[in-house]
């Protein structure tokens, strides 16, 4: 099954490679400010369609950030 904090570690770790601000990212993909914080904190989800704006925002693969492969460009 999937973890919440795993996939926010993922979309982390993508953006620190990519030199993408966390901020400007959420602000660009017009989530809360708070949205990882609570992925890493609660084990919040985010929707499908705000999942699917950051890996697009990312460059990679939802498939990616769910860990269900280590090629950030399989099924992209």
């Amino acid at each position: 099954m999937y973890n919440a904090q795993q996939v926010a570690e993922r979309i982390k770790e993508q953006a620190k490679f990519k030199n993408i601000l966390i901020k400007n990212m959420l602000d660009e993909c017009e989530l809360n400010k708070n949205a990882l914080s609570s992925m890493l904190s609660r084990g919040s989800w985010l929707q499908a369609n705000n999942l699917a704006r950051i890996a697009d925002y990312l460059d990679c693969s939802v498939d990616y950030l769910l860990g269900r492969t280590d090629n950030p460009e399989v099924n992209k």
